[in-house]
């Protein structure tokens, strides 16, 4: 059996400190280094997800390069929403504006006119009168391939 010394502790002996190396088992070297990495990715994740926290996800969209509109659709049965918000990941993007649709057929123009770097994300967008209930939402975008790859919007929502 062979140990790994990897933790030291500095102890005292004879009125001189000391360091002491304590031996571990390989086994116990690798669950330890495990982990550590399994929490380190883990708080990346919280990290990049945070404002996420209080928002539904409503859907997304795969964008096509050059200038185009796309729609995302919403059912009844994701809720009611006073807010919604944009994140835009894989590529960048040029936001023109975004019309939503309620599901009684209303509509609200919302001028955004936001250039998106990949995994960027918009203002917090007020939808107006009370909590509505979201159909549909049309985007108007450009996308002039600077990434080379294809962006994606993913729309939130929050009551």
């Amino acid at each position: 059996m062979q140990l790994y010394p990897l933790f030291w502790d500095i102890g005292l002996k004879r009125n001189h400190y000391v360091m002491i190396v304590t031996p571990l088992k390989k086994s116990t070297l690798f669950t330890f280094l495990t982990i550590a990495v399994m929490g380190l990715f883990s708080s990346f994740t919280v990290q990049s997800n945070s404002f996420l926290k209080n928002w539904k996800y409503l859907g997304n969209q795969r964008v096509n390069f050059g200038l185009d509109k796309d729609v995302i659709r919403v059912t009844a049965s994701r809720g009611v929403f006073t807010k919604l918000k944009l994140k835009v990941i894989n590529g960048s993007l040029n936001m023109h504006p975004m019309l939503v649709v309620y599901k009684n057929g209303r509509r609200q123009e919302i001028k955004i006119k936001q250039y998106f770097n990949r995994g960027s994300s918009s203002r917090v967008i007020d939808l107006k009168g009370n909590k509505r209930v979201v159909n549909r939402v049309i985007f108007w975008y450009d996308s002039k391939n600077r990434s080379r790859r294809k962006a994606v919007i993913h729309l939130y929502g929050r009551n």
